[in-house]
Order: structure tokens, then C-alpha cells, then sequence
């Protein structure tokens, strides 16, 4: 059965620390084996000459895996990121960002995802990740 965006927000709500709360993470679509999460522009979250930070990027990729992973396991579990690798491509200046993850492998221990981050204005891909998660329950 495939998990509801309501479903998927309520795990946003109820299992990551108040800071990536922050974000404004809102659930857009979740299939089986991936999400796609919309990231709200925030000029507290650019960095000095008004690019959308990095970091604000990274933190919803890795969000945007648990919520994937969660939506292929039919269920949250507990979990823990092995590795997150990010490729930066162009800045997101005054957009909303688009961030799809993909599971592309999910074991009984382990799960990888791709994860492409979208700037909505233009539809030009900001950045590109690849996570790797351990799964503890």
C-alpha cells in the first residue's frame, strides 16, 4: 500500500529536530520507492550574495531519503545516513526548490537513493545527491 503525503508529512513532524523543521519541508508527492519534497525560499537560509545555502540543501536531501526510504519500507523505521555525497550544479536564487528522492536499493540492512534538487522557477537541477542509509529496525 502506497504511504499518503499525509502520512508522510505527519513522519516530518514527528522525527527530525526542530532545526530542520525549519526548512518549511512540505510533502508534494510520495510513490512505493520515492518522495518529492518542496523546500519554500527563506532569505534565512541564503548565504551572503543571496544563494540559497548549501547546507539548507544537504539537510533536505538527507530528509527527503528518510521520508523515500520510509515510503518503500511502508513504514518509518529507524535509520541512520552511512553517506551522503552532494554535487552542487548552479545557485537557487529567490526559487523554491524541488527536491525528488529515488530509492534505488533496499535491502534488509542498508537502503541507497539519488536524490535530484530542482529549482522550481527555472526547472533547472540546483544539485544532485546520493545517500546511503543504514536501517536499524
Amino acid at each position: 500500500m502506497t504511504m499518503t503525503s499525509a502520512e508522510a508529512d505527519k513522519i516530518l513532524s514527528a522525527n527530525f529536530a526542530p532545526w530542520v523543521l525549519q526548512l518549511g519541508l512540505t510533502v508534494e508527492a510520495v510513490a512505493d520507492d520515492r518522495v518529492i519534497l518542496r523546500m519554500p525560499w527563506s532569505d534565512a537560509l541564503a548565504r551572503e550574495g543571496g544563494a540559497l545555502s548549501g547546507q539548507a540543501l544537504m539537510a533536505a536531501a538527507d530528509t527527503a531519503t528518510v521520508i523515500a526510504v520510509s515510503a518503500a519500507r511502508g513504514a518509518y523505521g529507524p535509520m541512520t545516513t552511512v553517506q551522503q555525497s552532494t554535487s552542487f550544479q548552479r545557485a537557487v536564487t529567490g526559487s523554491d526548490v524541488l527536491i525528488e528522492a529515488v530509492v534505488t536499493k533496499l535491502g534488509r540492512r542498508m537502503a541507497f537513493a539519488d536524490i535530484a534538487m530542482t529549482a522550481e522557477s527555472s526547472g533547472e537541477i540546483a544539485a544532485r545527491a546520493s545517500t546511503v542509509y543504514a536501517l536499524l529496525g
